[in-house]
């Protein structure tokens, strides 16, 4: 099943070299969803575990966790890995945005 977010080079790289540092089981992905309303939510990222809400996509070896009430508010993201000046993180951003 192809997953509705995508995951840039750099990102993919990060998350690898992450899971690997830190001798992460390979039971945890990336789990991609919402915090707080639909509207007003904020998304989430982070390592964790399935539950029995979530859909399950391989982006090539990473396993990305989206509860399947997020689905719809998380198809079309795209989350990638930058270093600047104030430091290093994950951005996550949706096609609205990338083409305005």
């Amino acid at each position: 099943m192809e997953s509705p977010i995508q995951l840039t080079e750099k990102a993919k790289l990060e998350i690898r070299s992450t899971l690997e540092a830190n001798k992460i089981p390979d039971t945890y992905g990336l789990r991609v969803g919402l915090r707080g309303g639909a509207c007003s939510g904020t998304f989430l990222l982070g390592f964790d575990t399935a539950t029995e809400h979530d859909q399950t996509y391989l982006v090539e070896d990473i396993k990305v966790f989206i509860d399947k009430r997020h689905l719809m508010y998380v198809i079309g993201v795209s989350v990638d890995y930058e270093e600047g000046l104030n430091g290093a993180g994950y951005t996550v951003s949706t096609a609205e945005k990338i083409n305005s």
